[in-house]
């Protein structure tokens, strides 16, 4: 199914994005040749859960509280039957966890009322489940289904300004630059190459330009001079 940002007017991208992209591309591919979600999931309810857990919030808190948590609700049928304040202990370490506990509740419920328990292979069902939205839907049908997409967090964002491949703030709008700069082969490859470089190099408030192997293509765009 087409997705809203695919029907957008295009914008314009930045000077120079469509020759610096397949250099962006070729240099992630030498740092990260295996980059994949460091969220851990056994299925697709799983990652699913843990992707409306990770808003504002680690991987590394989210992979440390989804132990239990799957281990108490392994399901969608078992979560289902849990209130909001069953969950909120296994989640308590996570920001935003009474608000994602109440999400998490009504999710699965409304797996099983829509889905059967299961979690769709279709990007508008999975826009419309509770706690979830773009970037969730393209983390799951990406890594579970294997569908191209590319999730646009505050990493993937960031880097695609500061490397000039994208102008926009919007997520959506970063998404559909990206879309038309990239091979839809890539784009999986991509949003999880970009945010490990976002969580180990391009650091948010202190770049490490120095030890960066794409600083000699990079327009360092909104980057302090240091």
């Amino acid at each position: 199914m087409t997705s809203p940002s695919r029907r957008r007017p295009a914008a314009r991208l930045p000077g120079g994005a469509t020759k610096r992209a397949p250099l962006v591309l070729a240099a992630l591919r030498r740092l990260y040749p295996d980059a994949r979600t460091e969220l851990q999931f056994r299925d697709p309810f799983e990652l699913l859960v843990a992707t409306v857990l990770s808003a504002q919030a680690t991987d590394v808190s989210v992979n440390a509280a989804t132990p239990a948590l799957f281990a108490a609700y392994p399901d969608a049928a078992a979560m289902s039957l849990a209130e909001p304040e069953d969950i909120e202990p296994y989640i308590r370490s996570i920001g935003l966890y009474r608000a994602k506990a109440k999400n998490l509740a009504t999710l699965a419920r409304q797996l099983m009322e829509r889905h059967g328990g299961e979690v769709p292979n279709d990007f508008d069902a999975v826009v419309a489940l509770a706690g979830a939205g773009r970037k969730t839907a393209n983390v799951v049908l990406s890594n579970a289904y294997g569908r191209p997409a590319i999730a646009v967090d505050t990493h993937v964002g960031r880097l695609s300004r500061r490397l000039g491949l994208s102008a926009q703030t919007d997520p959506n709008r970063v998404e559909a630059d990206l879309m038309r700069l990239f091979p839809e082969e890539d784009w999986i490859f991509l949003h999880h190459a970009l945010i490990l470089h976002g969580r180990r190099v391009c650091l948010a408030r202190r770049p490490l330009c120095g030890q960066c192997a794409l600083a000699e293509f990079c327009p360092r765009i909104g980057v302090e001079p240091r």
